[in-house]
């Protein structure tokens, strides 16, 4: 059994969608970042980056004590690998795989993330940085649509890197993007929406989270945080 301490962002929306396409029993604890409950000590012990999502494995590979695992990225590398699913074995394929996987980390999610923050969330509209965010993730839907120009997914096959960009691109009207100016991005993004495991992740979402929003009590929680 997997528990998945999660709540209804992109990164919480990767692990649903591996849950369900690897069809891995699991159980979802709901995290309600806008109430802070990312600061609790019990979800703290496994993420202690007070970021969602995380996972408790109850019955890990070895036969030992239970494995926490946070980093959405972590963990979709580590169910694959205990899966042995959307992760080829060979080196050229899990290299493929790993590049865009960490591309998706370092690159689509913080700066579409900004985009987010700076074009919808902060109190003070700077057009220097919402500029900034918006063409970089204009930039980086182009390395996208680029990629996908000859082939059907990121890295061969449907894989953990395909899971781990398209929540990202889900919002692209909020990041100020035309999706059709990208082709290939396109194609790829519908064909994902379509798969049945995708459908099912997002309804999930749904039911947890009905109403997304950001009040001013919920951005406290969200937004500036310090060490303290």
């Amino acid at each position: 059994m997997i528990e998945l301490s999660y709540w209804t962002t992109p990164n919480g929306h990767k692990i649903t969608i591996f849950l369900e396409e690897a069809q891995v029993p699991y159980q979802i604890i709901p995290v309600d970042i806008s109430k802070g409950e990312q600061f609790a000590p019990g979800f703290l012990k496994i993420a202690p980056n007070n970021r969602i999502p995380a996972i408790l494995d109850t019955a890990p590979a070895d036969g030992g004590a239970p494995i926490g695992v946070f980093e959405s990225g972590a963990i979709l590398q580590y169910l694959a690998e205990k899966t042995a699913k959307f992760l080829p074995a060979d080196v050229r394929g899990r290299n493929e795989v790993m590049q865009w996987l960490f591309w998706q980390m370092a690159g689509l999610g913080p700066m579409a993330g900004q985009n987010h923050h700076f074009g919808l969330y902060a109190p003070e509209k700077l057009p220097y940085a919402i500029e900034r965010y918006v063409k970089e993730t204009n930039r980086l839907y182009g390395v996208l649509n680029k990629r996908l120009a000859d082939r059907e997914f990121l890295a061969g096959a449907y894989s953990i890197a395909d899971m781990a960009s398209y929540p990202w691109i889900v919002p692209y009207e909020r990041q100020q993007q035309n999706i059709d100016d990208f082709p290939h991005l396109k194609r790829w993004f519908l064909a994902i929406a379509e798969r049945p495991a995708v459908v099912r992740a997002y309804e999930i979402a749904k039911e947890i989270n009905a109403s997304p929003t950001v009040t001013p009590e919920s951005r406290a929680h969200l937004f500036g945080q310090v060490a303290r």
